[in-house]
């Protein structure tokens, strides 16, 4: 395997990180997942991201990573239980502001670590299923995050100053949550595995945001979802 190009894969176990993991696949890389346990209340996607690594074959070079300071930050709804998940049935989606479940420098904590593996590994690329467009309204997930953190990416490392830098690929960024389930069944990403809520129980809520937003996607791609949801509307 040495002469194989790699990559890194963010991995959640949910449905954009997971479609990565079938994207990097299809483009010929070796694939390194990397998941982080920053306490977070949908544990549940830890598991799911292990059967994820098993399903791809790569279970002995899957990587989980404790950042369990970001629950002792606070400040999220997804780290903080004494902050509701919203149930956006009850209050609707308002994308002009940003969500509570939004992680304080979530992602580019999750990109500096990336980089320093995929340099310390030999990996040419970075994947992240950030996504533009069927989103919650985080900053970090904008293309203009992606493209400044990949410019100081190329600053920060010797493949970078040596004139090879690490990319971060996006390739989700600019698609539906429909369009990212289509090209994923195509794939056969094994969505039966992942899991999309805040919550974290073993039946996903159905009513937080994450749950609509991929609800949703299934239902535009004329497609079901393989997992079990305890609403369902």
């Amino acid at each position: 395997m040495t002469d194989s190009k790699k990559a890194v894969v963010i991995l959640s176990g949910g449905l954009d990180s997971t479609t990565c993991m079938g994207i990097a696949e299809k483009a010929g890389y070796e694939l390194l997942p990397l998941t982080f346990d920053y306490g977070q209340r949908h544990r549940l996607e830890l598991e799911n991201a292990r059967r994820v690594a098993e399903h791809y074959g790569v279970s002995d070079r899957h990587k989980v990573i404790s950042l369990g300071f970001l629950k002792d930050f606070g400040g999220s709804a997804l780290t903080d239980e004494n902050i509701d998940v919203p149930d956006m049935t009850k209050e609707g989606s308002n994308q002009e502001s940003i969500p509570v479940t939004y992680v304080p420098g979530r992602n580019l904590l999750f990109l500096s670590i990336a980089t320093s593996y995929a340099e310390a590994k030999g990996a040419e690329a970075i994947y992240i299923g950030v996504n533009a467009l069927d989103y919650s309204g985080y900053p970090d997930c904008r293309p203009e995050f992606i493209r400044k953190v990949e410019e100081v990416v190329a600053l920060a490392t010797k493949v970078g100053v040596e004139g090879k830098p690490i990319r971060i690929e996006t390739p989700l960024v600019e698609w539906t949550k429909a369009d990212i389930i289509r090209e994923g069944t195509r794939l056969g990403v094994p969505y039966q595995l992942t899991t999309s809520c805040y919550n974290g129980k073993q039946d996903a809520c159905g009513v937080c945001d994450s749950c609509r937003l991929r609800l949703k996607g299934f239902a535009e791609a004329g497609l079901t979802d393989p997992i079990s949801y305890a609403v369902h509307s």
